[in-house]
């Protein structure tokens, strides 16, 4: 039972982290704005994952983007929101296995590389590959998306991998 309060508490501490994230992020200026706010929403899904493990992981993976869409960061298109969300799993599973299953510091840059390799390609694939293609979208929209979730999206994932990685020692120290 402690434990289940304890991942509960842990999981709804990120949820909160990941909603203030998203709505400070929300006042940055657009060019900017894909960077900051994808690499912190990175750094909380890594930390809530490498944490508190995949499941709590998960459900702030799949609740991110619809917070995000709903403070209007991010693509206003609803069909696009769910193809993010898988992204985000996809990015904490990867963590997850890869990272547990290596060599210390081996898994951890295994893990961090192939997370954030994972969430590009499933984005890429997703969002560029398959709904710019069946979506009724202009030309314009599609070349918005490109950009969006193409290179921008390893970045960020590397980036918000990275931080995650170098705090998590402190974070357990602090918890124990």
């Amino acid at each position: 039972m402690k434990k289940k309060i304890l991942w509960i508490t842990r999981t709804a501490v990120m949820l909160a982290l990941l909603v203030v994230v998203q709505y400070v992020t929300s006042f940055i200026p657009k060019p900017a704005q894909q960077y900051i706010t994808g690499s912190c929403v990175n750094a909380v899904l890594a930390v809530a994952v490498l944490m508190s493990g995949f499941w709590s992981g998960a459900a702030v993976a799949t609740v991110s983007p619809f917070v995000a869409f709903l403070f209007g960061i991010g693509p206003q298109l609803l069909p696009i929101v769910p193809a993010i969300a898988v992204g985000n799993l996809v990015f904490v599973g990867a963590l997850h296995l890869i990272h547990g299953s290596a060599p210390k510091l081996l898994g951890k840059v295994l893990a961090w590389l192939g997370a954030a390799l994972g969430k590009f390609a499933a984005l890429y694939l997703l969002v560029v590959q398959l709904l710019c293609r069946v979506l009724p979208l202009k030309q314009l929209q599609i070349d918005t998306f490109t950009a969006m979730f193409s290179l921008p999206q390893l970045i960020t994932a590397l980036i918000g991998g990275g931080i995650a990685i170098l705090i998590i020692p402190v974070l357990k120290k602090a918890v124990k």
